[in-house]
């Protein structure tokens, strides 16, 4: 592939969003006029427990045919897979956040969160274990967690990080 040339992959996944995108636009449109009202204001009712409620769903599903089960095809395609999947929807939420499409990005967001947590199953990760090390930073400024990171001080880094 020549430097700043997409792929035929890429292509194709631009080609099929755009055409996806011209059709929906309209429809995505509409709903945008009623979103504020369809969705809960914040910490109206659901929170992180959801996160905990899908996880317990993937984990179940590990046990699953992955013929009728995606949790459980891409489990059995190995953490190594598992993580690329992860990869490629995290960047697909990032060019939803670039292009502003709210209702995108809000979908995009949700299979990024899907993806992580299957991803944290692949490798016997719970949403507790994270919760735990969230806890753990609440109230620590980012720059000062981050240097405090033992790989951070035996190298000797120090961050550029703005705070």
């Amino acid at each position: 592939m020549a430097k700043g040339r997409p792929t035929a992959k890429a292509k194709s996944v631009a080609k099929r969003k755009s055409a996806v995108a011209a059709k929906a636009k309209p429809k995505a449109a509409r709903a945008a006029k009623g979103l504020v009202a369809a969705l809960p204001p914040v910490g109206a009712g659901e929170d992180a427990t959801v996160l905990d409620r899908l996880y317990r769903v993937v984990i179940d599903r590990r046990a699953a045919d992955p013929a009728t089960s995606h949790s459980a095809r891409l489990l059995a395609r190995g953490p190594e897979k598992v993580a690329q999947k992860f990869g490629e929807e995290a960047v697909e939420c990032v060019i939803e956040g670039v292009t502003g499409d709210r209702l995108a990005l809000i979908g995009e967001s949700a299979d990024v969160l899907y993806h992580l947590l299957v991803l944290w199953a692949a490798r016997d990760i719970s949403p507790d274990d994270v919760w735990a090390e969230l806890r753990r930073r609440e109230g620590v400024s980012g720059i000062a967690e981050k240097a405090a990171r033992p790989a951070v001080r035996a190298l000797g880094i120090t961050t550029r990080k703005i705070p």
